[in-house]
């Protein structure tokens, strides 16, 4: 069924504006998403990106539109516009690509649905931004360039800004978001593999209360 989003569409950079770090969440069991999601609430995370990764992303991302209407959560793995569109209807409240084509961007347009797409080079800044898209994943982070990359984008695109996803850990986040053109970054630190399988609810909202005072170092 079909879950009418808690509240009209969104800039995709109203994505950023509710913390320095988006959670990326991975969900093996369904029951596992409502209590996952009020741990990283309780935390003061508001903004949950759910991957399609497992079976069980789709319907925990309905479990959490459903009954935790102050949360933002979007999708993330979002490879086409079948995802884009299931997701929709599923609640989602913006969508995170791993990568961009303009089919996905389009799909998303056409869906009211903003979209965080993934970019790791020159190129596909510039057809993302082609296509109308200034907010953008830098995706895997790490492996691509990371910290020396973005300082390079500064200049040639300074009409862009970044949210960096993949390897990024506690340790590293303060110095990305101390870039200039970074806004937030993506990380899947908050919630650990273990955390989620033991329910250890009260350990993730510390990570998500440290996360949130993350911008507070810089």
């Amino acid at each position: 069924m079909a879950v009418t989003p808690a509240s009209t569409p969104m800039n995709p950079l109203d994505i950023a504006s509710h913390g320095p770090v988006i959670p990326v969440i991975v969900i093996d069991r369904v029951e596992d998403a409502l209590p996952l999601a009020e741990a990283l609430l309780a935390g003061g995370v508001k903004v949950l990106e759910v991957t399609l990764r497992t079976a069980a992303g789709l319907p925990s991302i309905e479990a959490i539109a459903r009954h935790l209407p102050e949360a933002v959560v979007g999708v993330g793995t979002v490879l086409n516009a079948d995802d884009a569109r299931r997701a929709s209807e599923a609640g989602a409240r913006f969508a995170v690509s791993p990568g961009y084509t303009s089919e996905v961007g389009s799909a998303c347009k056409g869906l009211n649905l903003p979209l965080l797409p993934g970019v790791s080079t020159s190129s596909e800044i510039m057809m993302a931004l082609a296509d109308g898209f200034s907010f953008l994943k830098l995706f895997p982070a790490e492996a691509v360039g990371g910290i020396p990359l973005l300082k390079s984008w500064v200049s040639p695109f300074s009409q862009i800004s970044f949210c960096p996803t993949g390897g990024i850990t506690p340790a590293t986040a303060s110095n990305y978001l101390a870039l200039p053109n970074v806004r937030c970054v993506g990380g899947s630190w908050l919630t650990p593999a273990d955390a989620v399988k033991s329910g250890d609810w009260a350990r993730i909202t510390q990570l998500a209360k440290d996360a949130q005072a993350l911008r507070e170092s810089v």
